[in-house]
């Protein structure tokens, strides 16, 4: 997905002068091009993320669209009191990428996790939250990030993600894609565990349970009106995530149904537990690990589905 970002990123640069790129020392193998077409609109900070996003704040002040760029957890985490102070009180220009959220970089531990940036983020004023599933996702994602004036924050995958949608998507900010129709459970997920997602709606197709299949790309605004919809029309929503149970996708969607006066509804969230993850491992194992592969993410749609 990082490949498909960037490629889209160089493209879009090519028609608009006003794109800049600002990173921490970090992305080699994919930053190149942008950095050999446009050297003056390309900084490496070092390892500095506080200095790169108050670099950023200042090129966007210009009426810039400078993008930070790093790996999990190091442009948000590192430099949050920047991203809030700098850029989101002055509502700046800024888009702030990262690349393997969720556990993507499980082998390097904890602290090459993400999974706590989805709340973070979506609780800071101005900020939109994207979290794409697919490259093609990705690839409209980025483009929407651009047209965009104001603060985003981009979840980005960093393998060759497998796709979700079969046909062309209509990518909107704020407006959910339904990837497919069912009336026994809404599933709604964002990022890449989508995937995961897919394989587990298609089980549970066989077995005659039919989910109505959503992917949330965007976080923050949330589309309330498709989680109202389908939670009324199917009774049931799940929602999954590669993140902290807390705050996240499932928190927002949660405050979706209670502030609609949904009470009534079957409601599950499927995410990583609030512990700090300290196995250490693969992104499919530990997945797995915490319930969120494929088989596991269908015994939790099937268990709530079937309860009374």
């Amino acid at each position: 997905m990082r490949s498909v970002f960037n490629k889209t990123l160089l493209e879009l640069a090519k028609k608009d002068d006003r794109i800049f790129m600002v990173l921490a020392d970090i992305g080699y193998g994919e930053i190149e091009p942008f950095a050999q077409a446009f050297p003056d609109r390309y900084f490496n900070v070092g390892v500095a993320e506080q200095n790169m996003t108050g670099i950023a704040c200042g090129i966007a002040m210009e009426g810039n669209i400078p993008v930070t760029y790093s790996i999990a957890n190091f442009p948000t985490l590192r430099c949050l009191e920047q991203i809030r102070n700098d850029v989101c009180y002055h509502n700046a220009n800024v888009k702030i990428v990262i690349i393997g959220g969720g556990v993507a970089y499980g082998p390097l531990g904890i602290s090459h996790h993400s999974t706590e940036d989805l709340a973070i983020m979506r609780a800071l004023p101005n900020m939109v939250v994207l979290a794409p599933s697919d490259l093609a996702e990705a690839s409209e994602a980025t483009k929407a990030m651009i047209k965009y004036d104001g603060p985003i924050y981009y979840r980005c995958g960093y393998k060759k993600e497998p796709p979700i949608h079969e046909d062309s998507i209509d990518f909107k900010i704020g407006r959910a894609i339904t990837v497919c129709d069912g009336t026994d459970a809404g599933v709604i997920y964002t990022g890449t565990i989508g995937y995961n997602a897919k394989l587990a709606v298609k089980e549970l197709d066989k077995k005659g349970i039919k989910c109505r299949f959503i992917s949330m790309h965007t976080v923050k605004p949330i589309d309330s009106e498709i989680i109202v919809k389908a939670a009324k029309e199917t009774g049931a929503i799940i929602t999954v995530e590669e993140h902290n149970m807390m705050g996240g996708l499932g928190g927002a969607v949660a405050e979706v149904l209670m502030d609609s006066n949904l009470t009534n509804i079957k409601c599950k969230r499927i995410a990583l537990p609030d512990v700090n993850i300290s196995k250490v491992g693969s992104q499919e194992w530990l997945r797995e690990q915490y319930g969120m592969s494929p088989q596991g993410i269908a015994d939790t749609i099937e268990k709530t589905v079937r309860q009374k």
